[in-house]
């Protein structure tokens, strides 16, 4: 009969393994997810900004139909906390859409105001 020391016994070793690996594997793929989100609610908060910029942009349409254009698609999208702080205003020939945001860090919970999106379209003129 042999003699094994404890320091040789590698029983229960493959458990301790699975669950370091797995935890981290865990953690990697939600922090991946929670990039996908954020990207996901960025894009989105953008494509409304551009929205309203057009709209706001029309000549019968004024920078507040903008601001409501931008608040009904980012509600739409993403949520109204979202579209709390959206601005509109005319730049000489322009109108820009400014959409302030907050980053998702855990899901769609995040630091309010942290991103802005500015959105810029040609004001249209008659005549």
């Amino acid at each position: 009969m042999a003699v094994v020391a404890i320091r040789d016994d590698e029983r229960g070793s493959a458990v301790v393994e699975f669950v370091l690996v797995g935890a981290l594997l865990t953690v990697l793929t939600l922090a991946v997810l929670q990039l996908g989100i954020a990207v996901h609610v960025r894009n989105m908060i953008h494509d409304a900004a551009v929205e309203g910029a057009y709209h706001a942009a029309l000549a019968d349409v004024g920078a507040e139909g903008g601001v409501a254009r931008t608040r009904a698609v980012i509600e739409r999208a993403v949520g109204a906390g979202y579209a709390q702080d959206v601005t509109a205003q005319y730049d000489g020939h322009d109108v820009l859409v400014t959409v302030r945001a907050a980053i998702p860090v855990v899901g769609l919970i995040g630091v309010p105001g942290t991103w802005e999106v500015t959105a810029r379209a040609p004001a249209e003129t008659i005549g």
